[in-house]
């Protein structure tokens, strides 16, 4: 099976849910036979539940194809903020990646480019991504998994951050409203970020464009709680100026324009 097939019948099945083979095919561009055969090869490696049909994905990949999809979503924009955001380390300093889908890009270019770091987390992909790099410790935080975001939760999380102290915190958000509140769609990543932002020295917000003025339920702190935001040319002028405002440091990635055509 091709990987490129079996990653659109995952997409299919997240978007549409149980669905009937003769659907499945005609989205991905498959024979019938052809994809009875993937669907049995992916039921096998448990990605999928084969129906009276038909099929839909297990539970398990349900959340997984979530978080890609959050992943993926300008994700352009969340490499080059990751990139700027890498020109920030200062090797052999602790520092704090959040669960963030931008944060994760830092990560990344962590692997691609190591530096010796002593990198503390409550992000499993960013844990995972980083384990096994030349020169860089990784402490993954203790607690509940939260498995809508692949993190890390709850007292037990918060606990160990009472604890510690970090020279760079990498704090993602879910919405920045007009006033400057910081937001999440969960309590507990919540309360955890605010806990994150009192124990870092330098406090650097990664947050695309999209997510300024928007607001989610549960508050994590004011924008002022940090001094650094570095987002994507994409935030408007109107936003710059209210940046301005709250006394951050501002920095905007550039998008290369060959990535972007």
């Amino acid at each position: 099976m091709k990987p490129d097939r079996a990653q659109a019948i995952r997409q299919f099945l997240f978007s549409n849910g149980s669905s009937a083979i003769a659907a499945i095919a005609q989205a991905v561009g498959a024979s019938i036979p052809t994809l009875r055969r993937d669907l049995a090869e992916l039921e096998e490696m448990g990605v999928v539940v084969r129906t009276h049909g038909g099929a839909r994905l297990a539970d398990q990949f349900e959340v997984e194809v979530a978080f890609e999809q959050r992943e993926a979503a300008a994700i352009l924009a969340k490499r080059a903020i990751g990139d700027l955001a890498y020109e920030m380390l200062q090797p052999g300093s602790s520092i704090f990646l959040d669960s963030g889908t931008t944060v994760l890009q830092l990560a990344r270019r962590i692997r691609v480019n190591p530096l010796p770091l002593n990198v503390f987390t409550n992000c499993l992909p960013a844990a995972q991504m980083l384990i096994d790099v030349e020169g860089v410790k990784v402490t993954l935080l203790g607690g509940q998994l939260r498995k809508e975001n692949s993190s890390v939760v709850g007292p037990l999380a918060e606990e160990m951050l009472e604890r510690l102290w970090f020279r760079q915190l990498f704090l993602g958000a879910g919405a920045i409203a007009e006033d400057g509140a910081m937001s999440s769609v969960d309590e507990n990543e919540a309360r955890l970020n605010s806990v994150m932002i009192a124990r870092a020295e330098q406090r650097i917000l990664l947050a695309d464009a999209s997510k300024f003025g928007q607001r989610l339920t549960y508050r994590v702190a004011s924008i002022t709680d940090v001094q650094t935001l570095i987002t994507d040319e994409g935030l408007s002028p109107e936003w710059a100026e209210r940046i301005a405002g709250f006394g951050l440091r501002l920095r905007r990635a550039e998008i290369p324009q060959a990535a972007a055509a």
